[in-house]
Formats: structure tokens, sequence, C-alpha cells
């Protein structure tokens, strides 16, 4: 099974000075089983973190190593479904964590992330959770 990273998971195990290293070894496993997959978002929002040039491009280059998941407008219309879901439960979420929920259930992935927004998202949604550890 294909794995759609969220950005947090990504910023703990990239950090410099204090990597998580219990999310390394996972995120070690899924690269080596080829199973990690990206959205454009999420790659921005990685690249977007990082005002240094030369580490930008060290980024960017380590990330051209993981596919894109081509966005349609199905992802954006489910995306927009999910939000409203949501909402008449009264949970509330970015437009991002919807998409990324989007995403995930309309190409059968599963989502890793350390943020607990999503195991609420969860309770109403037909998404699948990895690894949250919030």
């Amino acid at each position: 099974m294909k794995v759609l990273v969220d950005t947090c998971v990504w910023s703990k195990v990239l950090r410099r000075k204090a990597p998580d290293k219990h999310l390394a070894g996972v995120m070690e496993d899924l690269i080596r089983d080829g199973r990690i997959v990206l959205i454009g978002p999420i790659r921005q929002e990685l690249l977007s973190g990082v005002p240094n040039p030369s580490q930008f491009d060290i980024l960017r280059k380590t990330l051209d190593a993981f596919a894109d998941i081509s966005l349609r407008t199905e992802h954006f219309v489910r995306a927009a479904e999910f939000s409203n879901q949501c909402r008449s439960k009264g949970v509330q979420g970015s437009t991002i964590d919807f998409l990324i929920c989007a995403v995930a259930a309309v190409e059968g992935l599963h989502i890793l992330t350390t943020d607990s927004d999503f195991l609420r998202y969860a309770k109403h949604l037909p998404i699948r959770l990895c690894g949250v550890t919030a």
C-alpha cells in the first residue's frame, strides 16, 4: 500500500538538529519499499519553510526522488465534500488537510501523519491512517 506522508512527518524527520529517530526509521522502511507518494501542496509546504537557497536546493533534490500524485478536479471536489461533512459534525480542518484526506481516499492510500486532527477526521471520513503519534 502506498503512503501519503504529511508535511509534519517530513518536517520531524528532516530536522537538522534533532530528527525524530522513530519516524526516520518508519520513513526508511517506506522508502526502501518504494511506498511514499507526495502531492504538490505538501512539497510546496516543505520547500516554503526553507529560506536558505542552498538548503532549499538540497531539499528540492531530495524530494525529487518521490512521485507526486497528479491532482485532478475529483480530488478538490472530494476535499470540499469532506470539509462540509466534517463541519456538519462540528469538526474543523484546513483546506490542505481535507485535500490530503481526499487524495488518500480517491487513490486508496494510507496517510502517515503525527497531526492528531486526522484522528478526528477519520471518525467521519473513509481514510486510513498509519503512525498517528501526536
